[in-house]
This record gives structure tokens, sequence and C-alpha cells, in this order.
């Protein structure tokens, strides 16, 4: 999508990522709510193992962080939810690439889970680590967050109403209209801050995080770390060769990063001059 064009939002491409993750939440969701009717037990067990209770995470079942955002509370939320992604999503996972998409939007999921969590343990607004959170809503609110930033001056047509607006006003409207939307009064207060560390951490991530993504900046330190360590093995090596050498009255030379230097090379540096270099 290039910048500074009018885009219209009315049949956003439905692929990739944001399809496996519509498909993934919606699926889940109706399997729910066919359970609920034959097997509440089975519903039960979903929402204790994968919803997100900060004080279960707390006591091991770090997968919570991600797993919340499988589950939904009812027909609107999930509704919502999916439509938001699938509007904003859309559109950026064909401009950043399927990896640098998921790496956003399981970042922002990560990081709203975090939210809740600390929070949970403030009790602020009757908040409890007890209490349990689901929706993918940090995750979108995080894909708003960096579609507001990256394509803010955006002009979009908003079909089927007949104007434009843009990106950051029609951003900042689904914002307050999903926080209407998806808000539970029974979670006290616990989704408003899974939106608000989404937001945080979609901001975050386009703003310091590197442009390439998580995974080539991971890789890249992890080679970075590998290559400095096969250095300092040869160079380590090489110190140990030249005691050897010269405890055998050889003399052979290495230079800083432990390649070895011919004795004709040798004595081209020294300014001439025979080595003592014997075969």
């Amino acid at each position: 999508m290039a910048r500074g064009q009018t885009i219209s939002f009315s049949f956003p491409p439905f692929a990739g990522w944001v399809r496996r993750i519509i498909l993934t939440c919606t699926g889940i969701y109706l399997f729910q709510a066919v359970s609920g009717r034959f097997a509440p037990g089975v519903v039960f067990q979903m929402q204790e193992w994968l919803a997100l209770i900060p004080a279960d995470v707390m006591r091991g079942r770090v997968w919570q962080v991600v797993t919340y955002s499988l589950l939904h509370a009812n027909f609107s939320h999930v509704f919502f939810n999916m439509l938001t992604l699938w509007f904003i999503g859309a559109y950026l996972e064909r401009d950043w690439g399927p990896r640098r998409f998921i790496e956003c939007y399981t970042f922002c999921v990560v990081g709203a889970a975090l939210v809740v969590i600390v929070m949970s343990y403030t009790h602020f607004l009757g908040m409890q680590p007890e209490g349990g959170t689901v929706g993918a809503s940090g995750g979108i609110f995080g894909l708003l967050m960096a579609f507001g930033i990256l394509y803010a001056d955006q002009e979009m047509f908003l079909f089927p109403l007949p104007f434009r607006i843009k990106a950051k006003y029609l951003v900042g409207i689904w914002v307050i209209v999903a926080i209407v939307a998806v808000f539970e009064p029974s979670q006290g207060g616990v989704a408003v801050f899974a939106h608000l560390g989404g937001l945080l951490f979609g901001f975050l991530f386009v703003k310091f995080l590197p442009a390439r993504g998580l995974t080539y900046a991971a890789s890249e330190r992890y080679f970075a770390v590998r290559n400095a360590y096969y250095r300092w093995k040869r160079r380590r090596a090489a110190r140990k060769f030249e005691v050897y050498m010269r405890d055998h009255d050889r003399k052979v030379t290495f230079d800083e990063h432990g390649n070895y230097i011919p004795p004709d090379d040798n004595e081209k540096k020294n300014g001439g001059g025979k080595s003592g270099w014997v075969n």
C-alpha cells in the first residue's frame, strides 16, 4: 500500500496469518458454543487452562499469555475483534510480510497479558490475580496503534459511506468503539488494561524494535555471538601453538585475529631480513 493514496476498506485481502487467526478464533468460539450446550465441563476446562489467569501464570502456566487470545466471551466479542483484525491486519500483513506481522501481533498479545498480570496484583479497579481474561483485543489494539502510526495521514474511503477519513482519526474512532463493544463489566476493568497494554506494545514495536523484525534481530545476535566465540577459540589456539613452537625453538606468527602469517609476509611486515623459519 503506497502512502499518500486513498484506500478502501470495503474488501481487504483475506489470506495469510490474518486468515489463520480469524479461522482459529472463530472455530474455537463455535466449538465452545456447541460444547456449552452438550458438554459444559469441556468449556470450563478450556477456560481454566487457556484463559489468562495471572495467579495461574505465576504458578507456571505461562502458555496462558498467548492462549487467552484464542478465546472469546460471546458473539459480539469475537465478531468485532475478528472484523477489526481483518480490516487492519490485512493491509499491515501485505505491507510488512507475514513474518513481521505475526511478530507484531504476538508481541502485543504477550505485552497486553503482562500488563494485565502486573495490574491485577495492584488490585486497581477491583482487579484480582484470580480473575480471567480472554480475547484477541491486546494483539488487535497493538495492530491498530501500528497502523495509526505508519499511516497517520493516509486517507481512506470508508465503505459504504461517501466520505474519506484519515487513518489516525479512523483508528481513534475504532479504538473507542472497540473498547465499548468488548468491555465486559464482569471483568472489573481487566479488558481495558489489556487494550491499553496492546496499544503500548504496538507503539513500542513500531518505534523501537528492529525494522526487519524480532526473528531477524535474534538470528543476527546469535550469529554474532557464535562468531565471536569461534574467533576467541582461534586466537586462544594460536597463542597455545605459538608457545608450543617456541618451546621447540620454532617461531610462528599469528595476527590479532588468530590467522597464521607466513614467514615471507612477516618478513615484509618487519622490514626485511630472515625470519629464522626452519622447515
